[in-house]
């Protein structure tokens, strides 16, 4: 059986100190080959058709986490406690969700991911949780201890899910390190998870393309912390393979 090859959106990376470079963190490249595909980097670029022509060879598209989204893409003034932002991404990566949307490609977005496609579909985002919602658990758990593989808090979803049947389970653990959140969900998306305090955790399609959407970061879980993870990634494999 092929396997199926999908987009990757690459980030800019500008660390202090070192040359510029353009990366993927390789847990979301083994993931994906993991579960069957062959992973394709989409690079940064202002030059549209580049991004487009990758975008062609593709069979899916999968949106990885990162830095904030700029809130003009919402309508929103920035928030005071709004982080980096890098406005080349979000335009490669809302161009790259709403094409996924245009064709009905299968599209996954995983932390900031989830966050770029409500947004491109004409949702909305707490730009902050602590200060916007203060009674919230603390969402960057993991960031805070330094490790991603450590389960950070429950992840509960909706019994009706395509995410509760693919895990076979309406309950469990997953790992935290992100200040923003969904927050007004798009048309055509529905919530189908939350953490202990309400914030939305996942988001899948509510019609025939196939769309999942999650806040935690599960290509750091599936080798060890939380194997069922890995199924995530192999049911969207599945669905990039029937097209």
């Amino acid at each position: 059986m092929s396997r199926p090859l999908i987009g990757v959106a690459c980030m800019n990376d500008t660390s202090p100190g070192g040359a510029a470079l353009m990366a993927v963190r390789p847990t979301y490249l083994r993931a994906l080959e993991a579960a069957g595909a062959v992973p394709l980097l989409i690079h940064l670029t202002d030059d549209m058709e580049v991004v487009r022509a990758l975008y062609e060879r593709c069979d899916g598209i999968l949106l990885p986490g990162g830095v904030d989204i700029d809130p003009c893409y919402f309508n929103e003034a920035p928030h005071p406690q709004l982080g980096e932002v890098d406005r080349q991404r979000d335009t490669v990566e809302v161009a790259l969700a709403r094409w996924t949307k245009a064709d009905r490609r299968p599209l996954l977005g995983i932390c900031r991911g989830v966050q770029v496609l409500n947004v491109a579909f004409g949702g909305s985002l707490f730009q902050d949780i602590p200060s916007q919602l203060p009674q919230a658990l603390d969402h960057r758990y993991n960031t805070r201890l330094g490790r991603y593989d450590v389960l950070g808090h429950t992840l509960t979803l909706e019994p009706d899910s395509w995410l509760a049947a693919q895990l076979d389970t309406t309950e469990l653990l997953a790992n935290t390190m992100h200040h923003q959140a969904v927050k007004d969900v798009a048309p055509g998306l529905r919530v189908v998870g939350r953490a202990p305090d309400g914030v939305i955790e996942a988001l899948e399609s509510t019609g025939p393309q196939f769309v999942v959407g999650v806040q935690c970061h599960p290509e750091h879980l599936w080798e060890a912390a939380e194997p069922r993870w890995l199924r995530l990634f192999e049911g969207f494999v599945a669905a990039c393979r029937r097209g």
